[in-house]
């Protein structure tokens, strides 16, 4: 998601933004539809172990295709000043999709280009979304490992309390190793971004 979001941006995540709306519930709690544009926090279809943040850009029923790095939907340009491209090649599958893969895609991912593509598009099914991160370039997404089951979605991330330049894969690690740990003690003002304490996360509306 870099850089709408940072590795080492902790996040608070509204659990009930999606809730499903209940005959009590509905009433009692805030509850919203994922939209287009909303960045969502979600188990990851490859492994639910895994918790993934990207951005919504297909809801049930959208086609959506790629071409030249550029992104449609449904049959239409669209102008996102929220994405970043690394690179400045062409990738036959990433930056022309949907496509012959040119790289290892899930199960789920494969299920999605040979039932779910008409007219040189994918078509989002029930239930279902199709999430991008906003690095295109850099991002493992429902390009490589297909749709996003609602049910796998587990909220909205909506404030940065803390963010911390530090090494990936110190924060990759469950646990604090002691590296990261000295790290911490020795570095937390001068690594501190505090630009982005409290920062709000906020989508964008996408039509």
């Amino acid at each position: 998601m870099q850089d709408t979001l940072l590795v080492g941006d902790h996040l608070l995540v509204d659990k009930l933004a999606y809730a499903p709306r209940g005959p009590i519930s509905k009433h009692l709690l805030p509850y919203e539809e994922i939209k287009r544009g909303d960045i969502i926090v979600f188990r990851s279809p490859a492994d639910l172990n895994l918790t993934l943040v990207k951005r919504c850009m297909g809801v049930p029923g959208d086609r959506i295709r790629i071409v030249d790095k550029q992104l449609y939907l449904n049959g239409r340009k669209l102008n996102e000043p929220y994405v970043r491209h690394s690179t400045a090649y062409i990738d036959s599958y990433r930056d022309n999709f949907p496509s012959e893969p040119d790289m290892q895609v899930t199960e789920h991912g494969k299920d999605m280009l040979e039932h779910h593509v008409a007219n040189g598009e994918v078509r989002v099914p029930p239930d279902s979304y199709f999430a991008m991160g906003d690095n295109r370039d850099n991002s493992l997404d429902s390009r490589y490992w297909g749709f996003v089951p609602r049910d796998n979605i587990t909220g909205k991330p909506f404030i940065i309390y803390w963010s911390y330049d530090a090494p990936t894969e110190a924060l990759l690690n469950p646990t604090i190793s002691s590296d990261h740990f000295v790290d911490l003690m020795e570095h937390f003002f001068s690594k501190t971004r505090w630009r982005r304490t409290f920062m709000l996360v906020r989508g964008v509306s996408v039509n």
